[in-house]
């Protein structure tokens, strides 16, 4: 059940000579663990190897990736679920060419968006002009509606987790109920703020221990993120790591594993959920 390889990845393709986009959700199944931080690093990071990224942020109810970067919100998704603002009009300049999608913090209606309105996000992007090579989603943590619909909405889950007992616990949970209830088979398990590079090894061995008994299920273990204070100063200075301190031992692990993500193939057919936003995607002439 474990899959150690970074291959098999499924999309959909858009007519005529375009290429497809890969769609990431980041996601875990409790807060505390540096989802956001390596979403918006990854992000970054991704690029600075000039590809070009996109980073949604859809923790729609405690939005922080803008204040990880810096940016200065004027409009969110917010404005774009009520009508005021298009998603285009929204989107805001970032390092190395990224774009970001910002949403709100603090605000309930977004933290408690139901399915509808997980699909009203989604359906915007149908109208999205920027030319794409990765969008990166940054879930909300937990189980929620739209932890399952954004995660559904992608080509790839990524599960961050560290060593903590509720970490594993919670984001076994997230996995287990994502595969037997909504059919996704495949996740690749990202490990942060490890001690030692043994250690990635042995928390990805305990989640793929404690959903064993899922048999269509395939883990892949993406690689670790060592514990390193350059992070830690990073996000007090709104800026990415790999931005900011390139050269450091997180930037380094996160830039090795964006050339992972950057490797992974594409395929021109949907894997029957929502695969970028599908219908953006089957547009002529779109990214």
């Amino acid at each position: 059940m474990s899959l150690n390889d970074s291959t098999g990845v499924d999309a959909v393709r858009t007519t005529g000579p375009a290429l497809p986009v890969q769609v990431v959700a980041v996601t875990s199944g409790k807060g505390g663990v540096g989802k956001t931080s390596l979403a918006v690093n990854l992000s970054v990071a991704l690029a600075q190897g000039n590809r070009r990224v996109m980073l949604m942020d859809a923790d729609l109810g405690l939005a922080n990736v803008d204040v990880q970067l810096g940016l200065k919100i004027e409009n969110d998704l917010q404005d774009v679920l009520r009508g005021r603002r298009t998603l285009q009009e929204i989107i805001l300049p970032g390092p190395g060419g990224l774009k970001v999608v910002p949403a709100s913090s603090g605000v309930k209606e977004l933290a408690e968006l139901g399915t509808s309105e997980s699909f009203g996000v989604i359906h915007a992007f149908s109208d999205l002009d920027d030319p794409l090579d990765v969008l990166v989603i940054d879930t909300a943590t937990g189980i929620s509606e739209s932890v399952v619909n954004f995660s559904r909405a992608s080509q790839e889950v990524m599960v961050v987790v560290c060593d903590d007992p509720a970490s594993i616990r919670d984001s076994s949970a997230l996995i287990r109920l994502l595969n037997q209830d909504y059919g996704i088979q495949r996740f690749r398990i990202l490990v942060n703020m490890t001690h030692a590079a043994q250690e990635g090894y042995e928390l990805f061995n305990r989640v793929n221990l404690a959903v064993h008994d899922c048999l269509d299920l395939r883990l892949a273990y993406l690689g670790s993120v060592p514990y390193d204070e350059k992070l830690r100063m990073s996000v007090h200075q709104h800026r990415a790591v790999v931005e900011a301190y390139p050269h450091s031992r997180s930037a380094m692990a996160i830039r090795n594993i964006a050339n992972v993500i950057g490797g992974w193939p594409v395929q021109g057919r949907p894997a029957g959920h929502l695969e970028f936003f599908v219908e953006r995607m089957v547009q002529p002439g779109c990214a």
